[in-house]
């Protein structure tokens, strides 16, 4: 009996309607903007390592990329301070991209990946203030080096002393 009465319970419990509302897909319905496409794209991948890809969207979203192996003299250090000079493969990449922010705001972004590090140019980029300033010159201090005294005097002159022969007579 006690155990009809737990089922009858739990019946009852799963019968009375929830206070939450059911599940549905609201965001398709209040979604401001329209559903996004791919308008093209191609994609190129080469034996040799190279390749190129790009893609465009209904938004006006464009991106396309390119990279290259290349072949680069890497400088290394060992544990003691001997260089060390070898060849190595690495990649190079070029790109841009193209979009359109929310506000109708326009962005461009070009970017080159090599050896020299990642470089991104763009019109919306921060760029580091320019500071014009001139360098503090040292104060220049004219005066006249002190100059040793000069003692003038003759030098002492050691006596002269011409050999005799034991007779008296000089040798010459």
């Amino acid at each position: 009996m006690k155990l009809f009465i737990i089922a009858v319970l739990i019946g009852a419990a799963a019968a009375a309607p929830s206070s939450y509302k059911p599940y549905e897909k609201t965001y398709e319905k209040d979604y401001k903007y329209p559903e996004i496409t791919v308008t093209g794209q191609s994609d190129e991948r080469n034996v040799d390592g190279s390749g190129k890809w790009n893609y465009a969207q209904s938004d006006y979203t464009t991106r396309e990329e390119a990279q290259e192996q290349k072949k680069f003299t890497v400088t290394t250090v060992d544990d003691y301070g001997k260089e060390y000079t070898a060849e190595v493969f690495g990649n190079t990449n070029k790109g841009s991209s193209y979009w359109v922010s929310p506000e109708g705001e326009k962005f461009t972004l070009t970017w080159a990946a090599d050896n020299a590090g990642f470089q991104p140019k763009g019109d919306h980029l921060p760029v580091a203030p320019v500071h014009v300033y001139e360098l503090p010159v040292a104060p220049v201090h004219e005066y006249v080096l002190p100059v040793a005294p000069v003692h003038e005097y003759e030098l002492p002159v050691a006596p002269v002393h011409i050999p005799f022969n034991g007779k008296g007579f000089k040798i010459y």
